[in-house]
């Protein structure tokens, strides 16, 4: 369980609809339909109609601030196959990096492996009180792209299993490049919050609008709100 699934959700029935990719850039092909995730008849660029609005009111405000700037789209909508899917993958992917295998793994080297999964994975919970963000459409990862079409360096790349990945792990950095990559994501951040998005605490490329997240996020600010999601698992 994490903190935000105390949030209630009272589904809106707001539909899923394709993001207007021609108003952002994108990563091609889509990263998880590369490693072969089951997204079936779902398309990865969809989200739900606020969101959507949402997502493009912070593209036109980016560009307020830097001329020709995109947003790029990293992910968006995923189901829970697909979810499930990434989960393996990047557990997958850290026994790998230290040079374990599965069927060798003690207990608890198991355990602290899913651990460092789960820090950026959220669990593929079919429970309707707890979705993963990305299954409930209100969920998208992204990252800028400057005027040269080049990938703006945030210092770490997206779905990182490191502290890199923490959004303000560069503030008292001494990295020699620290100063750059913490004002990119802050400017990052200021896009996203002021078309109405909330930044995951641990992924500074993880921002969503009326999921269960969001909406603890808002009440960590002002606990007299009571936000509640207006967005619940999909598929």
């Amino acid at each position: 369980m994490r903190p935000y699934h105390q949030i209630p959700i009272q589904e809106c029935g707001e539909p899923l609809i394709a993001i207007p990719l021609k108003k952002f850039a994108v990563e091609s092909p889509h990263p998880y339909e590369k490693l072969g995730a089951p997204y079936g008849e779902h398309s990865p660029y969809f989200l739900r109609q606020s969101v959507v609005d949402c997502l493009i009111a912070a593209q036109n405000y980016l560009q307020t601030l830097h001329p020709d700037w995109y947003i790029q789209i990293f992910d968006a909508y995923r189901p829970v196959t697909v979810q499930q899917f990434m989960v393996n993958y990047a557990f997958a992917e850290a026994l790998r990096d230290r040079g374990l295998v599965d069927i060798k793994l003690s207990e608890i080297q198991r355990q602290e492996i899913w651990q460092e999964v789960y820090k950026i994975w959220a669990e593929p919970s079919l429970d309707e009180k707890t979705p993963p963000p990305h299954s409930t459409g209100a969920a998208v990862d992204i990252t800028l792209v400057d005027d040269t079409g080049k990938i703006v360096d945030m210092g770490s790349p997206i779905d990182e299993l490191s502290e890199r990945s923490l959004p303000d792990y560069y503030l008292n950095s001494d990295h020699p490049q620290a100063q750059q990559y913490h004002a990119n994501r802050l400017l990052l951040l200021d896009v996203m919050e002021k078309a109405g998005f909330k930044r995951n605490p641990r992924e500074w490329w993880h921002f969503s609008f009326g999921d269960q997240m969001w909406a603890w996020l808002n009440n960590q600010i002002n606990p007299d709100a009571k936000f509640v999601a207006r967005y619940g698992r999909l598929i």
